[in-house]
């Protein structure tokens, strides 16, 4: 296959995928309505409901701003020659293969960054603020983006020359060591992702003794739950959005609690959350989700191996392509071959992540299910309607938005199957 022809499929899949983005998020628009729509009486008021709309469009302007400037980006650095460009300079100041990734993709990485800046200002300080939604400071701000930038270096840039090391001493076989590396590191960061980079963002304290600490307990016992852990992080931090979740494996799973969730949820409402959560466990989600993204990341590897093996025509005419119409030679090399394997990947990784959100989906009807029929179905209802109330949520999404980008079923779609579940129940 010519680096030509490589070219050409490459310039397809990016502006597929951005007219599939647009249409999508057309298709969604379409659903908007400043009139409270009857199955929603009840849930919203007038004025909250039109709010919600109103953050709906914001977000679906903004992000079509980002989108299109992101694929115009893209464009310019392929088809006159940006990626050969900026190799071409690395190779000016070493020759070693593991340098020659991190600075490659840390210049990269860096003009990305810059470049988003005045857009994450944007949505921090002005769309969300909009909407009283915003806590951040500019402190706390300039803050995210430092410790961001420093995690990037150190663990991303840390696993980069690891995967280089082992691509250049094993060659078509990286992708087994490469797989037992990351596999590895999932793990870890699953067990203690909490422990370790949470606190470097958030404070996270011990659930207070008290009636809710004690009905939380009491509920984890009778369903045979092992439970110590149970934190309160400081969302309101940066954000008056709410939400809870699971992490970790073991001894060192715990369940996390955004203080915003315990300012408008009763202590029944705060259990129902905390079951669904749970339920995931006693279902073995977040398991399966463990063992699935292992599986994924193993496929993914084998193939990347197949597209980028040293010496290879297929390889080098991969490579070559990332020259775009500019006519400057490019040489096989591991960073090149990522970004091109990255943008051909792409249309499998859809095809993986629909199934992921359908695996989803199913996993929230389940947590939900669990919740309702060993706690209280109601009072997750009235937990589901405050959370996506007081978030603004579009309740009322287009069926193909939601099958394309919905991890979580809808909440029309959840309270309707907790309202089945209580009337099994009768």
């Amino acid at each position: 296959m010519t680096a030509h022809l490589f070219l050409l499929i490459i310039l397809g899949i990016l502006v597929s995928d951005y007219i599939l983005e647009q249409i999508l998020s057309y298709l969604n628009s379409t659903m908007w309505n400043d009139k409270l729509p009857g199955e929603l009486q009840g849930i919203y008021d007038e004025d909250k409901y039109r709010k919600s709309q109103q953050y709906e469009k914001h977000k679906q302007k903004f992000s079509f701003v980002v989108e299109s400037l992101t694929f115009l980006a893209t464009l310019l650095m392929l088809l006159p020659g940006g990626f050969a460009w900026v190799d071409h300079v690395v190779r000016t100041y070493t020759g070693n293969p593991i340098l020659m990734a991190l600075l490659f993709f840390g210049s990269i990485g860096l003009a990305s960054n810059i470049l988003s800046l005045p857009f994450d200002i944007y949505h921090t300080f002005v769309l969300e603020e909009k909407f009283g939604f915003n806590k951040t400071t500019p402190k706390t701000f300039i803050l995210d983006r430092l410790k961001g930038l420093a995690l990037s270096i150190i663990i991303g840039g840390g696993l980069l020359s690891l995967v280089v090391l082992i691509y250049d001493r094993t060659g078509n076989f990286f992708w087994i060591i490469t797989w037992g590396l990351i596999g590895f590191f999932m793990i870890f960061m699953t067990m203690f992702y909490s422990n370790l980079i949470v606190p470097l963002f958030n404070k996270q304290k011990p659930l207070d003794q008290g009636n809710l600490r004690n009905t939380i307990e009491a509920f984890a016992t009778r369903v045979g739950f092992r439970l110590n852990n149970i934190f309160i992080i400081d969302g309101s931090k940066r954000s008056k959005k709410a939400n809870a979740y699971f992490t970790g494996l073991g001894i060192k799973k715990r369940i996390v609690l955004y203080d915003t969730l315990l300012n408008d949820h009763t202590t029944d409402e705060l259990v129902a959350v905390l079951a669904h959560e749970i339920g995931h466990y006693k279902k073995r989600h977040t398991l399966l989700g463990t063992v699935i993204s292992l599986v994924n990341t193993g496929l993914t590897l084998f193939i990347l191996s197949l597209f980028i093996r040293k010496d290879s025509a297929l390889s080098q005419s991969l490579c070559q392509a990332m020259a775009g119409f500019s006519g400057m030679e490019i040489q096989q090399s591991f960073h090149i071959g990522i970004i091109a394997f990255g943008i051909l990947y792409s249309p499998l990784s859809l095809i993986l992540g629909l199934f992921m959100n359908i695996l989803s989906r199913k996993h929230e009807y389940a947590a939900d299910h669990y919740a309702g029929t060993n706690f209280n179905a109601v009072a997750l209802q009235d937990a589901l309607k405050k959370l996506s109330v007081n978030n603004l949520s579009n309740l009322r999404p287009h069926p193909a938005y939601v099958f394309v980008y919905y991890s979580h079923p809808t909440l029309l779609q959840r309270l309707k199957a907790l309202e089945d579940l209580k009337h099994q129940a009768t």
